[in-house]
């Protein structure tokens, strides 16, 4: 579903960019839906240097991202790639499904009538905006929906200028919440998965159905706050969705960030929905970790990119 939202090429390693980290990897095939980490390096970034951001510039020195990059592709061993899957930080893009209320005449019209959707729920004109937008499943009221995400020409400008000084091909740009979720992808349509992924001033909340995205939610909040957004993220869940009877009701949970305890998620789940939510580890997606210093929070969406090289 996910990689269909651009033309991309689908290389096997990727890059990962967040405001305090880049982390650079390839993966191996070792199974069947299953992958380990070939290589892969992780560096932090000195502050400030990279500011995530929808509307304004993102990075505030070219240069020194230009050294932080080579030395992260170096440190894993693949200076020698040319080819990435790109993960954008958490706020430099926005994703949302837009819903019409009636179904366009003309292709020119169900154009013209996306970009006006974009443009209310973006927040900028479509003419500014590089929009990649991919048909799902209609609600239940057969209204057409179509999910999309959005970034600021201004914007992907930055980092596709870091690329080519770099002699890069980045086929598939994605924002982490998307990468992440392909790791949640069931084709067999078997039962709801949610990601929650943390960003920082908040999270990005996925609801998959199958294959395809079913809600969307951006959260800013306080980390104070987050636990009672998250109650009401499932509440929203089992009032909209909810029939704890159902073989396709919400299961398996996905978290990304350092700030959640499954702990603590289990029992926010436990009293949202009154049941227990399984609270997915790599391996249970298909990643195996290696025993080095690695962390899932740091690699989780870069690796969901690279992963779609064998699909």
């Amino acid at each position: 579903m996910f990689e269909n939202l651009t033309q991309p090429n689908y290389p096997k390693a990727a890059l990962g960019l967040e405001k305090e980290s880049v982390t650079a990897l390839a993966l191996q095939k070792e199974r069947r839906g299953v992958f380990g980490v070939k290589q892969a390096a992780t560096s932090l970034l000195p502050e400030h240097l990279l500011t995530p951001s929808f509307t304004e510039q993102n990075i505030s020195s070219h240069e020194e991202m230009l050294v932080l990059l080579d030395e992260v592709i170096t440190t894993a061993g693949l200076r020698k790639q040319k080819r990435w899957s790109v993960s954008l930080p958490s706020n430099t893009a926005r994703t949302a499904i837009l819903t019409l209320e009636n179904e366009p005449v003309s292709k020119v019209e169900l154009s013209e009538v996306l970009d006006w959707k974009a443009e209310n729920t973006f927040g900028a004109p479509s003419g500014e905006l590089r929009i990649s937008r991919q048909k799902i499943a209609s609600d239940v009221t057969g209204k057409s929906r179509y999910f999309a995400t959005a970034v600021k020409l201004s914007v992907i400008n930055e980092y596709e200028t870091l690329f080519e000084s770099l002699g890069w091909r980045a086929g598939l740009i994605l924002p982490r919440a998307v990468s992440e979720a392909n790791w949640l992808i069931d084709k067999k349509n078997e039962t709801d998965s949610l990601l929650i992924s943390s960003q920082p001033d908040g999270f990005t909340a996925l609801l998959l159905r199958g294959a395809e995205p079913t809600v969307v939610r951006s959260v800013t909040c306080t980390e104070n706050e987050t636990d009672d957004e998250i109650y009401r993220l499932l509440m929203f869940y089992r009032d909209r969705f909810g029939d704890d009877s159902s073989e396709k009701f919400l299961e398996k949970l996905l978290v990304v960030g350092k700030n959640f305890t499954s702990a603590r998620l289990k029992e926010i789940a436990a009293e949202a929905l009154g049941k227990t939510l399984s609270i997915l580890r790599p391996e249970d997606v298909g990643l195996n970790m290696p025993v080095q210093t690695l962390d899932f929070d740091d690699i989780a969406a870069p690796a969901g990119l690279a992963s779609l090289g064998w699909k």
